[in-house]
């Protein structure tokens, strides 16, 4: 089979792999869809010869030949020794919750591996293969199965971006009580705004790209705000009557994005990070002490969180599919990329 292998400083091949064989625990899944993820152009971009998974705590030279592709969703095609059939079985639908720690610390049990405190977490897809490849191998305790209500393609969105949103969400407790600011409408921030529309909370969507403002009004949101155009928290206070709303999340990864969400949240409010990397400068007097305010970060999700995600999309038929606005061949994976690359749109996703 061939699989996608990235070279660093945006270039990529197709390169030629043995079929896999599932080992003890393990499964081989046939990908029906893999997701392509934010988190990848870190790779993608990143310079020959070395890059650092920092956030993992863990480093994988970029010129391995890691099978990329983080957000894998496919059918079980074979099972290895000690798999019982109530963990997976030939046929089942399947996401795979992308990381693997010890399998035994209290964070392991709980289906929160990448929170692993006894060894360096794998990462399929990055420091182990990923979905970009007609089969995956994976240990058959990562696999969370996929309502048959929810597509393929929507599962490999849930599989990493969109349940991060989801998760996300969570952590913030919101309802239909709430108002919410999510700032940044990339793939992650859009699913929350759909997610959030979803639970039934007025959406306010913030971002810099018009078209991806225009993404998040389809996405749901009731009101969008182009921040190189106005304030921010100004046009959110005024959207409030002065009070600012009861969530805000921040998907965009940017101090700007940050210190907005903050400002922006009314007393007694929460903000979630989300987005990953950089810094904030926050005035904890004003913007957190006094407002009684609540600030929480969010990574990704458990299996377990992963799964009520999925039920959550089918009970509530949530057009996930609607995220996505580019679908590739793998053979594609350049011309994917390179369009991913630009920032502009929703999610792509490679289809077998």
């Amino acid at each position: 089979m061939r699989g996608v292998v990235f070279l660093g400083d945006k270039e990529l091949e197709l390169r030629t792999f043995e079929d896999p064989e599932p080992g003890p625990g393990e499964v081989v899944i046939e990908m029906k869809a893999s997701g392509m993820c934010g988190t990848d152009l870190k790779f993608y971009r990143a310079p020959k010869g070395f890059g650092v998974l920092e956030s993992l705590g863990a480093s994988c030279p970029t010129g391995d030949a890691v099978i990329s592709g983080h957000e894998p969703c496919g059918v079980v095609v074979a099972v290895g020794a000690d798999v019982g059939p109530l963990v997976a079985k030939v046929g089942d639908r399947v996401m795979v919750h992308h990381y693997l720690g010890c399998t035994m610390c209290n964070h392991c049990r709980s289906g929160w591996s990448q929170m692993c405190d006894v060894m360096p977490i794998v990462a399929y897809g990055f420091t182990a293969h990923g979905g970009h490849a007609p089969y995956m191998k994976a240990p058959a305790i990562t696999l969370v199965k996929l309502p048959d209500e929810v597509s393929f393609a929507a599962g490999a969105a849930l599989a990493c971006g969109s349940g991060t949103a989801y998760q996300g969400l969570c952590r913030l407790d919101l309802s239909a009580r709430d108002s919410i600011a999510i700032f940044g409408q990339g793939p992650v921030g859009a699913s929350a705004t759909q997610f959030a529309a979803a639970m039934g909370a007025e959406v306010i969507a913030v971002d810099i790209n018009p078209s991806r403002l225009e993404f998040g009004k389809r996405m749901g949101a009731t009101h969008v705000i182009d921040s190189t155009k106005v304030d921010p928290v100004e046009s959110i206070m005024a959207l409030t009557r002065g009070k600012g709303v009861s969530r805000a999340m921040d998907a965009s990864g940017t101090a700007e994005g940050r210190s907005a969400a903050i400002r922006s949240a009314a007393a007694w409010g929460c903000v979630a990070f989300v987005g990953e990397g950089g810094d904030v400068t926050i005035d904890v007097s004003r913007d957190v002490n006094r407002k009684q305010l609540n600030i929480l970060g969010s990574h990704t999700f458990s299996t377990k969180g992963l799964s009520e995600c999925a039920q959550f999309v089918a009970d509530r038929q949530v057009d996930v599919e609607k995220l996505f606005t580019s679908r590739y061949a793998l053979e594609d994976a350049a011309e994917a990329y390179r369009t991913f690359d630009k920032g502009e749109g929703g999610k792509g996703v490679f289809v077998f």
